[in-house]
């Protein structure tokens, strides 16, 4: 008998439409298209709620991508349930739009040749619902427990990160997954971690993150679209990333990439990076789908904390004007340095460098002015010295602590520093050095160079006298 295909939506509360499935030779998707739909359906499309359609009449028989755009996942749900005979199920937060849409894919009979049929119902909610993402197989569970476990039993967060990635691998069957961070504010991006498998001829791509394949990820976020994450587990689907990011498609292509898995990462709805599997067991789609969809959500959240710690550890530890470690972790390295255990024998050299005619700037030009004079002095300290041996011990005054170094290599750059503050404008250093046999000996180097320091800024005022400086 027959079924009403029209009777049998409009018997269902919620928004319900009846989508046929075409099977195509290959045995791969074809089109989808909606054979009917009931009032609460066909209001989303005509009267839609704050989302734009791409046609806002509804006729039966109309392929689906007539109102929104191509979604991989929403044909893949349809196929699988289709074709599987299987009642499925999908909650989906597309990254863009404050809703949540909660779905469920049943099959339906009969089938007419190579169109078979599937009933789809959704419901959109505005609040996400903890009880519905938590409704999860035992296994999945048992997956996603283990690497909340790694994560939250962890001491070093990128060693526990470096395992994680290699679990999703394997669970994938892919030949490379990686998690990317990036940062859009200082379009900054940065690879956490990555795992490939033996004989692959992928490459990673960490150091080769330049300003093209920044380009490449913005365009993510649109090829994800409506929809959570990217499966493209075939040719065919690969077809789609073809026609939504030629750029990308074509950099996959020639890199060996027969299929991808793409997942954003993000916490409280912040972009943080994206996670990928390549040639991946096209088999396992429908669990990668599973576990990836609930496992990103708690790397989110974890990788959100830990980018919150580094946060906070740069706010404690740095000169937020000049960008060079400040006072606290130059008092750390001393009562480090002055209390260690270990054996002498390595020396300590330390620099003072203190701004000439800083208050004056201030003074006469505002302290604008003078904040710009700090951080070029900060730049020209950092031509000559490493980074994480420079610190801002005051004011006008930087200090440079150095291990193995001795009285000659620290006069050489003391010179060097010289020559190097002539590139700006103002910039003027009274410097004064000293080297200790052993690093123990730290304190007693700083009150010698600070002296050194000070015996050399009299002899700069005493030759500049109209700088009006008054000596302490």
């Amino acid at each position: 008998m027959a079924i009403d295909f029209q009777n049998l939506v409009d018997g269902i509360e919620a928004a319900a439409a009846l989508i046929s499935v075409e099977v195509k030779e290959d045995g791969t998707c074809g089109e989808l298209r909606i054979v009917a739909g009931n009032k609460g359906y066909i209001d989303g499309i005509e009267r839609p709620n704050g989302y734009q359609m791409s046609s806002n009449k509804f006729v039966r028989g109309s392929i689906y991508t007539d109102y929104v755009p191509r979604d991989l996942n929403f044909e893949d749900f349809c196929f699988r349930s289709a074709t599987g005979k299987k009642c499925l199920h999908s909650y989906v937060h597309p990254g863009h739009m404050p809703i949540w849409f909660n779905m469920t894919f049943l099959p339906v009979e009969p089938s007419e040749g190579n169109l078979l049929y599937c009933l789809y119902t959704m419901e959109v909610n505005f609040e996400g619902n903890a009880e519905r993402m938590s409704n999860i197989s035992a296994e999945l569970a048992q997956e996603v427990l283990e690497t909340c476990i790694k994560l939250r039993g962890a001491a070093d967060f990128h060693k526990a990160m470096d395992e994680i990635i290699v679990d999703i691998r394997e669970l994938c069957k892919a030949e490379n997954t990686s998690i990317l961070l990036l940062d859009t504010y200082e379009k900054k991006m940065e690879i956490l971690c990555d795992s490939f498998m033996e004989d692959t001829d992928i490459v990673s791509l960490r150091g080769r993150l330049n300003e093209e394949f920044y380009n490449i990820v913005l365009s993510w976020e649109n090829l994800i679209g409506s929809s959570d994450c990217v499966i493209a587990k075939n040719e065919h689907d690969m077809e789609f990333v073809k026609e939504k990011d030629r750029v990308w498609y074509d950099s996959l292509h020639s890199s060996g990439v027969k299929n991808v898995a793409l997942f954003p990462l993000k916490n409280r709805d912040e972009l943080l990076g994206y996670i990928w599997a390549v040639n991946f067991d096209a088999e396992m789609a429908p669990k990668i789908k599973e576990t990836l969809g609930l496992t990103t959500f708690i790397l989110g959240s974890e990788i959100a904390n830990h980018m919150l710690l580094d946060r906070l550890s740069i706010l404690s530890s740095k000169d937020m004007l000049t960008g060079v470690l400040n006072r606290n972790e130059m008092n750390n390295r001393v009562d480090m340095l002055s209390d260690s255990s270990k054996e002498a024998g390595k020396s300590v050299g330390v620099v003072f460098a203190d701004l000439n005619g800083l208050k004056t700037i201030n003074d006469e030009l505002g302290h604008a002015a003078g904040d710009a004079l700090l951080k070029d002095a900060a730049k020209a300290l950092e031509e000559v010295f490493a980074a994480d041996c420079i610190y801002r011990a005051g004011g006008d005054e930087f200090t440079v602590i150095q291990i193995g170094v001795t009285e000659d290599e620290l006069k050489a750059k003391a010179a060097q520093l010289r020559e190097v503050e002539k590139k700006y404008e103002r910039v003027s250093f009274a410097i004064g050095y000293y080297v200790e046999d052993t690093f123990q000996q730290v304190r007693n180097a700083l009150k010698i160079a600070d002296r050194k320091m000070y015996d050399d800024k009299k002899k700069y005022y005493e030759a500049h006298p109209e700088l009006k400086r008054r000596l302490q």
